[in-house]
């Protein structure tokens, strides 16, 4: 009987089941840790309101200060 066991499942099409259930662990993992880091940076960014986030552009330099004063005044508005 141990002789059928390797003879049914690595000679055959069994290595296919295998080569298969492992695909599907790897691709299952990648998935969990791609939503994870997306979710987990969407999360950083929901708790911020629009004066946070012009704050932080006007930081880092992508806007100029008159810029900065126009947008201020039409979110406080």
């Amino acid at each position: 009987m141990a002789g059928n066991y390797w003879n049914d499942w690595y000679s055959g099409w069994g290595w296919f089941l295998w080569f298969g259930f492992l695909l599907l662990m790897f691709s299952s993992a990648g998935n969990w840790g791609y939503t994870y880091r997306l979710h987990r940076n969407y999360g950083r960014l929901s708790g911020q309101d629009a004066n946070d986030i012009l704050s932080a552009r006007y930081a880092r330099g992508e806007i100029t200060h008159d810029d900065y004063s126009r947008m201020k005044a039409a979110i406080s508005a």
